[in-house]
């Protein structure tokens, strides 16, 4: 997923997506301990999309923490 998609979701939308990351992630990683799966790229990806989700959402969050004091 492009960066400029995700710095335009709230902090909601970012927090759903990220769990349904994580789900994927926990799916593919029980597919490859299986034998199953072939596409590491994929699985790949999907971490460091993950990653971007949540390095988003923390700096929203810090955003907000600031402005609130």
């Amino acid at each position: 997923m492009k960066a400029s998609k995700l710095s335009s979701m709230d902090a909601v939308e970012l927090e759903r997506e990220a769990q349904e990351a994580q789900e994927q992630l926990f799916r593919l990683r029980f597919q490859m301990g299986m034998g199953q799966f072939e596409g590491l790229k994929k699985y790949r990806n999907l971490k460091k999309d993950r990653a971007r989700m949540l390095t988003l959402l923390n700096e929203k969050r810090a955003v907000k923490t600031t402005v609130v004091k």
